[in-house]
């Protein structure tokens, strides 16, 4: 398996949003005291704000459903995810504005259309980026289906569990977008976006995303993979070669292999150090509260990406078992071993506490 990769649809995100690494439940001192009194403070949750916010996609393209806002918008939407499955799914993303870096509390609703097929005796994908390109053009001329306004979920916690370099990092992602999207079957469906700004309508196009494209990744109600994680006693307790996080999180006591089928798991792919999505520090962060907050109810197991913890190595075997080509990635899995909830991309304590709960009411 290739490297672990940072999702196709969002590669300007790696510079835009950043890691943690320290955690102050393990124990704080007056530096990690000072640089969390500097931190900025936390961004809030938001609901998703009322469809007739925004432009109908009735008898609309794509194309005017962007004309039908006011201006283009400056902001930037970077996505977080390309996973997505027929039916219902959740779409993370990030908004930026290009100086001043994330906008916490914007308005946005997306729409999409259905990205035409390659026509019968078509190149290879790989030789065919010229027909991938007019596709997705012509995908604007397409019926737009929409809106489907997007919630903000904050990405804070309690400052015990926040790391250092989240609360010192002036670009730390705060806050993740995101919409509910029917996506109603396989292929690709290009995405577009309208924003709420100081009273206008602002449009962006977006890249396209490909449904059925990782059928392989584990799904609720499927059975889970049987993997080992390392623990504190397999690495004759240098943590550092359990996590990237310094000071180490406290997720790696239990082998998974031998809580699976007897109780709850709650099991996040992430590297902090690492990261290349870049918001695995404060999703870590969300794990270590929730970790504190369940007690015995759930096993929660922290499992780095790269071997040696080393990104110029393979991803673990452990990743690969569950076939991620993305992180962070959350499994909620309950005690008879069947996934009840699986997340891509950055989450606040809200979701993390819906996922849990679904496992250990099981």
């Amino acid at each position: 398996m290739p490297p672990m990769r940072a999702p196709r649809l969002a590669p300007a995100l790696l510079c835009l949003l950043a890691t943690g690494a320290w955690v102050g439940g393990c124990g704080g001192d007056s530096e990690s005291e000072e640089s969390t009194a500097n931190a900025p403070a936390p961004a809030e949750t938001r609901p998703a704000p009322p469809k007739d916010a925004f432009p109908s996609a009735e008898g609309r393209t794509l194309r005017e459903v962007l004309k039908a806002a006011d201006d283009r918008a400056e902001l930037v939407i970077r996505p977080a995810a390309e996973v997505f499955y027929s039916g219902e799914n959740r779409y993370p993303f990030g908004v930026f504005d290009r100086e001043e870096g994330e906008v916490p509390d914007a308005e946005v609703a997306l729409y999409f259309a259905k990205v035409p097929e390659p026509k019968p005796g078509a190149k290879s994908k790989s030789g065919n980026r010229g027909q991938a390109a007019r596709a997705e053009e012509q995908a604007l001329d397409r019926p737009a289906i929409g809106p489907f306004p997007a919630s903000i979920e904050s990405l804070a916690t309690q400052p015990a569990f926040r790391s250092k370099t989240t609360n010192e990092d002036s670009e730390a992602a705060r806050v993740v977008y995101s919409a509910a999207l029917d996506l109603p079957r396989k292929g690709g469906w290009r995405i577009a976006a309208i924003l709420q700004v100081d009273g206008k309508l602002m449009g962006t196009p977006l890249p396209s995303l490909a449904v059925g494209e990782f059928e392989r990744i584990p799904r609720p109600g499927e059975k889970a993979p049987l993997i080992h994680t390392p623990t504190t006693q397999d690495v004759g307790g240098d943590l550092s070669k359990l996590t990237t996080r310094i000071p180490p999180d406290t997720q790696n006591k239990v082998d998974y292999a031998n809580a699976l089928g007897k109780e709850p798991i709650v099991l996040l792919f992430a590297t902090p150090e690492f990261c290349q999505s870049r918001v695995c520090g404060p999703v870590v962060d969300v794990a270590e509260q929730a970790k504190e907050e369940y007690g015995d109810e759930a096993t929660f197991i922290h499992m780095e990406i790269y071997n040696e913890n080393d990104p110029g190595q393979r991803v673990r075997s452990q990743v690969r078992a569950f076939h991620l080509p993305s992180e962070p990635y959350l499994f909620t899995i309950d005690r008879h071993g069947i996934v009840q909830d699986a997340i891509e991309g950055a989450f606040g304590l809200k979701l993390m506490h819906q996922a849990v709960d679904k496992a250990i009411a099981r």
